[in-house]
């Protein structure tokens, strides 16, 4: 079973650029589907990005071009760089991974960003 631990978060200006990384224990991330994920107050958690243990990865619209996920399968980190960042982007963001055999899921506690002027 992998532990997740996200760090990274914190407060940036409208176009401002922050990065995440997700670090992983307990399993190797090469063999999940990783993905990030964001929780906005009073929304649904949704995606915002996935790398599928092939390295397919993936974007919401509402990011793309913005935002780049990345791995490192030796380190067992996972990263999230988020550039010209807007309001709408404030949420608390988590990292995910899938276990595609088993079709566990496992979350990280979560870090929060805040877009604001």
């Amino acid at each position: 079973q992998v532990q997740l631990v996200e760090s990274g978060g914190g407060s940036v200006q409208p176009g401002g650029s922050l990065g995440l990384s997700c670090a992983a224990s307990g399993s190797a991330i090469s063999f999940y589907s990783m993905g990030w994920y964001r929780q906005a107050p009073g929304k649904s958690r949704e995606m915002v990005a996935t790398i599928s243990a092939g390295d397919v990865a993936d974007y919401a619209d509402s990011v793309k071009g913005r935002f780049t996920m990345s791995k490192d399968n030796v380190r067992n980190l996972v990263y999230l760089q988020m550039n010209s960042l807007k309001p709408e982007d404030t949420a608390v963001y988590y990292c995910n991974a899938f276990d595609p055999i088993s079709r566990g899921r496992f979350w990280g506690q979560g870090t929060q960003v805040t877009v604001s002027s």
